[in-house]
């Protein structure tokens, strides 16, 4: 059949230039039928309601700072959405409300933008949504666009970030601030929704504080975005992007799985997105049962080295070797060397020379390094130390997708098992096949289930901002019930922060949210790791269905840590 031709948008800009968007795109047939896939919503939302606040919030950690860096809106309660006989809201109120794509991209993102348009045309008619483009450097330069029906339409449902495109810039400076007024000021807006992650966020209670600190009347919402699935806790019980991005991983492990039967002489070593958290790596694995999964929270939490790690693995290709099996699959979070304590340390000190001095080519800084560091320094491969000397990321943290743990891995499995081939303890044949899935999983079609809960938590967003409040993140519960059941709130951002030490100064941070090595998804995973080790229990998910017995299933994370069975 032929591809189907969507109508064209209404892109008319609102600022000088011209504003490109998916205007007549050649959709594929799938895609079409998404754009107008009806979403539930949660009855919460879908009749009238009250805010009912709950009790004085605190901190993640240390509350004594956080109050001092937020004196407006320390302490402030969660706000939940309960029904009520007429809503507590103003129906002939025009609002003006402005939204944000910040980080990296996420699946639902687009459904999150729909969400609050739908809120304003159902309950507040006739208010404005503008559109920053470019993430928050659209707020400071004032660039924006109205989002209109015509404009929504095309990204219902869809992937990627493309309606207003995001950006990784922060709103940190006091001149950054007074543009960001200047630009609230200009737009006369009553609230501003940010979607991003635990940075992000941060920032979106930043600028809470900061307007209220100047009496304006723009409030500020949060929305939790993050493939990594770390911007979590009770009240927020997922990151929207997460379901869809490991169920797109989880197909194309599967693939690689039946191509290892297959051929039965390759090892995949498959590294995943995760920068400072292993979810999606557990994710995966509890979706596919590969034979060996490094979870970089247990690492640290047992003190393991870069050999502990690779005798690990090296001892289970062995064993496979011994029953016939020289071929397997390992998955890898993208920032496991970032959890091995021998590397933290090094890569503490290659910080803090790199911060203060150029590195000569003679190798002259390598002396300011400890002993045990210099050794382990020189102990890894070519590749992987300019990995290491490559330039910092905005935070001063070293950018760990870029280097491919998953092929250090791999020679120095190579390196091990000649060592036990010498010694006559191994007798298998290793070839190794290394694979990164990144950006392959942050903009595809969402799930049903993120399409639905973008959905609601934009619509959330705009009731709450509706409703009066700001320094929220948006937050739907109740997940493992069906849609109508679910609960939709905001939780105080002050709630989810602590300090961190960045370029040398305490700055607040909303939390990054770690594998719990006691909480029910790894103890599941540890229940069965060893029978997949040796045998081989591959399940191939296939790719995301949208009909049919599987299209609602949520990820195992997800219902587990909820408490259903899986």
């Amino acid at each position: 059949m032929s591809p189907s031709l969507v109508a064209n948008a209404d892109l008319s800009p609102v600022t000088s230039g011209t504003v490109k968007g998916r205007v007549a795109s050649v959709y594929s047939e799938l895609q079409t039928s998404r754009i107008d896939h009806a979403l539930p919503l949660p009855s919460v939302l879908k009749n009238p309601f009250k805010i009912v606040d709950g009790p004085a919030s605190s901190a993640a950690g240390n509350p004594d700072e956080i109050a001092k860096l937020f004196p407006n809106l320390f302490g402030q309660p969660s706000a939940l959405l309960v029904p009520n006989g007429a809503d507590a809201v103003r129906s002939d109120e025009k609002l003006k409300i402005g939204v944000v794509l910040s980080g990296g991209q996420a699946p639902g993102g687009h459904n999150v933008i729909s969400g609050i348009y739908d809120y304003l045309q159902d309950r507040a008619k006739g208010s404005v949504l503008y559109g920053f483009r470019g993430g928050p450097a659209g707020i400071m330069k004032c660039k924006y666009v109205e989002l209109t029906s015509n404009y929504i339409y095309p990204y219902r449902n869809q992937g990627g970030f493309d309606m207003i495109c995001s950006g990784r810039d922060k709103i940190e400076t006091p001149e950054q601030f007074k543009q960001a007024t200047e630009t609230a000021v200009k737009l006369d807006l009553d609230g501003l929704v940010v979607i991003g992650g635990d940075d992000s966020n941060t920032n979106a209670c930043l600028l809470a504080e900061h307007f209220r600190s100047k009496n304006l009347k723009t409030l500020v919402m949060g929305c939790p975005k993050t493939i990594d699935g770390d911007l979590k806790c009770k009240e927020v019980p997922a990151s929207f992007g997460f379901d869809t991005a490991c169920k797109i991983y989880a197909e194309m492990i599967g693939n690689v799985m039946i191509d290892a039967r297959s051929t039965g002489k390759y090892y995949h070593f498959v590294r995943l997105m995760g920068r400072a958290a292993s979810h999606i790596t557990l994710e995966c694995a509890l979706q596919t049962h590969p034979n060996i999964t490094i979870i970089g929270e247990e690492v640290a939490a047992k003190k393991q080295t870069l050999k502990n790690v690779t005798d690990y693995i090296v001892d289970i290709i062995c064993k496979r070797a011994e029953l016939g099996y020289n071929y397997g699959v390992i998955l890898i979070p993208e920032g496991l060397i970032d959890f091995i304590p021998e590397v933290q340390q090094l890569i503490a000190e290659l910080n803090e020379i790199l911060a203060h001095e150029v590195v000569d080519e003679g190798g002259q800084w390598k002396k300011k390094l400890t002993k045990q560091s210099l050794q382990l320094f020189e102990f890894l491969p070519q590749a992987i130390q300019e990995q290491l000397m490559l330039e910092r990321d905005p935070h001063g943290n070293v950018q760990v997708a870029k280097i491919e743990t998953e092929k250090m891995l791999i020679q120095m499995v190579e390196t091990e098992l000649e060592n036990r081939k010498q010694e006559g303890v191994n007798k298998g044949q290793f070839k190794g096949q290394s694979h990164f899935f990144g950006y392959e999983g942050r903009c595809g079609l969402p799930t049903n289930f993120d399409a639905t809960y973008c959905y609601a938590l934009g619509y959330g967003a705009g009731a709450l901002l509706h409703s009066g409040k700001t320094g929220l993140i948006s937050s739907v519960g109740n997940l493992a019930a069906p849609v109508e059941e679910w609960t939709v709130s905001g939780t105080a951002l002050t709630a989810l922060m602590d300090v961190e030490r960045r370029h040398g100064k305490f700055k607040p941070v909303i939390k990054k949210a770690m594998v719990e090595l006691d909480g029910t998804p790894f103890k599941k995973f540890v229940s069965m790791r060893d029978e997949w080790a040796l045998n081989n229990r591959y399940i191939s998910p296939g790719p995301i269905q949208f009909t049919g017995p599987t299209s609602g299933d949520v990820n195992h994370t997800l219902l587990l840590e909820l408490g259903a069975q899986v």
